[in-house]
């Protein structure tokens, strides 16, 4: 069977939770084989893998967004639309839930031009009539550029040529998303849906926080990504989250309950089996397994230390992952440098089995997450954690209606410095208890999270949606 994978600006370009997860998950199903359909901003990237693809790798489709900006016309032959194909590009571009069947058709079967499309008159009578009765107050060549770059991805996306597969499985909403329902719809052929973080919500903070979009169009692009995900799970046979909550987000923004499933990280606990407790060596280290980018609000988490380090001296933290924002970084070191903050150790990539057996504790101070794998891989490894209150987090740390085991760290506050400080110290001064959470935490781990149990989850779903497209086909 031929598995199509869909990335959206991770795997295999960037290490980190979901390209990590992604690259065991193909490894530890070599019965398959995988097509990498991989979307990158710029063409910048093209081929430069961070990761050795697996064997049963066979074939990787990358697409680059920024392509559309350069591409040419093929044709300048006047393209006409019928009244139902207007219909479905006007709801497009006004983000209402279009007939994405007709745009289907528009752009696989009769083959339009993006580039014609976009120089069409329908296109700019759209435009006009957005600007008229939306937002008769703005400026029309601001709305014209807005607009046409809102939908400028979308339907150069809907252009590309489709890999041919028995599964379609996108691991998000948004293009990928798209690309999947595209590519079920064109082969009629199975399209699964996984979300390690709800993908509309992560895109909605960002558009409310940006600066590059104007205050009027920010609901207009929340639509767009709101839009997109109604898309993918009207198109799917099944969409999997990571926890309830995240299930029933799913569920609010408009997919249907008897699609979803809950489908927990899963890693391999028997990597860690060998780890013990950190022989006593007058320090106590602290881990942060982390990319190094803005979404782990890493400053909050060196103020925190600061503050810890100046009244418990003996206390190191080593920052362990990959530069994802070079930017980012360097803030980071100028903060160091400006608190003049001490024992402060960046590692870069290392193997976290063989690393964990320096530490004493794991902490994580992102702003958001999904299900953590560094908080699981703490657990496996008898290290407990300290969490900020995000996607999964506190359910990991105390367990839920139907876990007994107890507390396996402790949840703070995001964004909270004295908060995060204040747990640190206490896992810190409190031996006896940080080993009794250690515990906790690889009880969890070997029940609920094992590697082979997700991995049996994933085969089952398979096998589930390929029986009934057999059975629609026999009919």
């Amino acid at each position: 069977m031929r598995i199509c994978v869909i990335l959206e600006g991770c795997y295999p370009y960037v290490h980190g939770g979901v390209s990590s997860w992604i690259h065991d998950y193909i490894n530890a199903m070599p019965e398959y084989e995988f097509i990498l359909w991989v979307i990158a901003d710029s063409r910048e990237k093209k081929g430069k893998f961070v990761y050795d693809l697996p064997s049963n790798v066979v074939e990787v489709r990358e697409e680059f967004l920024a392509d559309a900006l350069y591409s040419k016309e093929i044709s300048n032959k006047k393209i006409g639309f019928s009244l139902p194909e207007i219909d479905a590009i006007k709801k497009m571009m006004l983000c209402q839930n279009p007939e994405w069947d007709i745009l289907f058709r528009i752009f696989q079967k009769r083959k339009v031009d993006f580039v014609s499309f976009l120089k069409s008159q329908v296109f700019l009578d759209i435009i006009e009539e957005i600007c008229e009765t939306l937002y008769p107050g703005a400026s029309f060549s601001e709305l014209f550029h807005s607009i046409r770059s809102m939908i400028l991805p979308i339907i150069y996306m809907l252009t590309k040529t489709i890999p041919k597969a028995d599964i379609y499985h996108s691991i998000c909403t948004g293009y990928g998303g798209l690309l999947g329902a595209l590519g079920s719809w064109f082969y009629k052929r199975p399209y699964i849906l996984t979300e390690h973080g709800i993908y509309t919500r992560e895109r909605e903070e960002e558009i409310i926080r940006a600066k590059w979009v104007s205050p009027y169009l920010k609901d207009h692009w929340i639509r767009l990504y709101d839009m997109l995900a109604k898309l993918a799970y009207e198109k799917t046979d099944r969409v999997t989250s990571l926890f309830h909550r995240a299930k029933e987000a799913q569920i609010s923004i408009g997919c249907e309950d008897i699609k979803c499933r809950v489908i927990e990280n899963g890693v391999r606990c028997e990597r860690f089996e060998h780890i013990s407790v950190k022989p006593d060596n007058g320090n106590v280290d602290i881990g942060a397994i982390v990319r190094i980018a803005r979404i782990k609000d890493i400053k909050t988490l060196l103020y925190a230390f600061h503050e810890l380090n100046r009244k418990n001296p003996h206390t190191n933290l080593h920052i362990i992952g990959p530069v994802d924002d070079e930017e980012y970084k360097d803030e980071c070191m100028a903060l160091i440098s400006d608190l003049k903050i001490r024992n402060v150790i960046f590692t870069g990539m290392v193997k976290i089995d063989n690393y964990m057996k320096k530490l004493d504790f794991i902490v994580l101070s992102s702003i958001s997450e999904g299900q953590p794998l560094s908080i699981i891989e703490s657990f496996a490894a008898n290290r407990p954690c300290i969490a900020t209150d995000v996607g999964c987090c506190k359910e990991l740390l105390m367990g839920d209606k139907d876990d007994s085991f107890g507390i396996a760290g402790i949840c703070v506050p995001p964004l909270n410095k004295s908060e995060l400080a204040k747990a640190m110290e206490y896992l810190c001064v409190h031996k006896e208890d940080r080993l009794k959470m250690g515990e906790v935490g690889r009880q969890r781990a070997l029940k609920y999270f094992r590697h082979a149990d997700m991995l049996n989850h994933y085969n089952k779903i398979y096998k589930e949606v390929i029986k009934t497209w057999q059975e629609l086909d026999s009919n």
